[in-house]
Parts: C-alpha cells; sequence; structure tokens
C-alpha cells in the first residue's frame, strides 16, 4: 500500500485566467479615468471639510464677529450655518456635471474592452 504513495513535489496550482478587471485595470486610460476622478473629487472634499469645520472655529475664536447681526434677528453665524447647505448642493451639481465626463471615459474603456475580446476570438 505505501507503493501507491507519489513521491512528487507539491503541485503548483494553475494559474487563474486574466479578468476582464485585470485588464481594465491595466488600461491607461483607466488610470486616466482614476486620476481625473481624484483631481476632481480630493479638492472638493478638502475644500468642504474646511469650509464645514470654519463655523465652530469662528464662533470658537471670533464669537463677537459671528454676533454680528446681517438680516433682521439673523446674526453671521446662522448665514454661514445656512451657506453650507448651498456649498454642499453646488459642489454636488458640478459633480454631477463632471461625472458625465467620467461616464464618458468609462465608456471608451468598456468599448476597448469589447474590442479586444472580440479580436480574441
Amino acid at each position: 500500500m505505501a507503493e501507491n504513495v507519489r513521491k512528487e513535489g507539491p503541485a503548483t496550482p494553475p494559474k487563474p485566467p486574466i479578468s476582464d478587471w485585470d485588464r481594465i485595470a491595466a488600461f491607461s486610460e483607466f488610470k486616466d479615468l482614476l486620476a481625473a476622478k481624484a483631481k476632481f473629487i480630493v479638492p472638493a472634499t478638502v475644500f468642504f471639510i474646511i469650509y464645514y469645520f470654519a463655523l465652530p472655529v469662528s464662533v470658537g475664536y471670533f464669537p463677537e464677529l459671528m454676533k454680528t447681526q446681517v438680516l433682521g434677528v439673523l446674526n453671521l453665524a446662522y448665514l454661514f450655518a445656512l451657506s453650507q447647505f448651498f456649498v454642499a448642493w453646488g459642489i454636488a451639481f458640478l459633480y454631477v456635471r463632471k461625472a458625465s465626463q467620467f461616464d464618458k471615459q468609462g465608456k471608451a474603456i468598456l468599448d476597448r474592452l469589447a474590442k479586444e475580446k472580440g479580436e480574441e476570438k
């Protein structure tokens, strides 16, 4: 019975086939798309975080300035807080406009992948 035991080394697993995701990740167009998205998203996020925390910092360090009456009973702090909604909506609006460009880039990547897959067959 001991004669039936194989004395070969450990079997090496077969290489998995290259997936579509691996192909797409290798495309320079995909890397350009990621860079373009980061070029918009990172500064927009940093801007909004700074804008958002400017209110509590301003109220803490400049309370008299923030108490300044601007419109009737509304003071500068209330207007600043309200403006944060409009800033967030503005950033969202700009992103939606920019996303249409991202969608075009993504479609071009998928078209290239489909073309390459068609040539393989």
